[in-house]
């Protein structure tokens, strides 16, 4: 039996109950043979809606409406896949564990981040998930070439994969920052195989291949690879041939499902990306 109920706030820490306010806070709980029973399956995820009628503020910023994961010490986490749907007037997300989860709202900015910039909507969004902190200052730095030390740490971060703590097989060039375990988990995972001679290059700028290459990695990992629903093809593209041979399975999965549209019948594989436009790539995905 599975059973969606209304959580209990008084159990909460007071600053838990000032975040999550008076918004709805629900409890996920499997019952065996009328037993309350632990779940957790990373391979099955589930799909959850809750009516939410959002404040005026809140409607100015809806991508600013989360979904906090209470976790058994108190603390809230956020759940990046909890997104405020419109058209049905719920939030959705998705967990592989049950649990309590709230309605939240975190609005986070950066006085480089203006909002009439066409990539304001994609960060806040990013930033409101805690995916990113930005570059410190209260910056964000949109138009700054993207690194593949910063794209790893936003990418797992987006899906929910933790770093690894102690990681006893590392990229030689992991360094002890911000990315360490980050890529030692990306390398277990199979997310990432690296550059060569065990080295992940962390601080070289991306190109749109290798940044395609590890989403279409991380997607395949979490079994959320999307289906090629559209009509476009790797090969009506004029540069397809550019595509390296390692990257060819990612861009054509990534064409085919829309995710990946080209600008001006061109994919520019070998391009360098910005921090912005990778935001605008990753809230594609996580705001459906």
């Amino acid at each position: 039996e599975i059973k969606v109920a209304e959580g209990d706030k008084s159990t909460l820490s007071a600053q838990a109950k000032e975040t999550i306010g008076d918004r709805p806070l629900i409890s996920l709980q499997l019952f065996i043979d009328g037993l309350q029973t632990n779940w957790s399956n990373p391979g099955a995820p589930v799909t959850v809606s809750i009516p939410y009628q959002p404040t005026a503020a809140e409607l100015n910023h809806p991508g600013s409406i989360v979904i906090w994961y209470i976790d058994g010490s108190g603390n809230l986490n956020c759940v990046p896949s909890g997104y405020y749907d419109a058209a049905t007037g719920r939030v959705i997300f998705t967990t592989t564990h049950f649990s309590d989860y709230a309605v939240g709202y975190n609005q986070v900015s950066f006085r480089d981040v203006t909002a009439d910039a066409w990539y304001y909507q994609s960060v806040s969004f990013i930033a409101a998930r805690g995916i990113t902190t930005g570059m410190g200052d209260g910056s964000y730095s949109p138009d700054a070439q993207l690194t593949r030390g910063q794209f790893i740490v936003m990418l797992m971060k987006a899906y929910g994969l933790d770093p690894d703590v102690n990681a006893t097989n590392n990229f030689l060039d992991a360094g002890n920052t911000y990315y360490t375990g980050y890529l030692a988990a990306a390398k277990r995972l199979g997310i990432s195989n690296g550059m060569g001679d065990n080295l992940y290059m962390p601080e070289n700028q991306i190109s749109r291949q290798e940044m395609f290459t590890l989403l279409y990695n991380a997607l395949k990992i979490n079994g959320q690879l999307p289906d090629g629903t559209s009509d476009k093809a790797l090969t009506s593209f004029n540069d397809a041939g550019q595509i390296a041979p390692w990257a060819k399975d990612a861009m054509t999965l990534l064409v085919q499902s829309g995710i990946v549209s080209g600008s001006n019948g061109t994919l520019k594989p070998a391009d360098t990306t910005t921090r912005a436009e990778m935001a605008q790539v990753l809230y594609n995905l996580l705001e459906k």
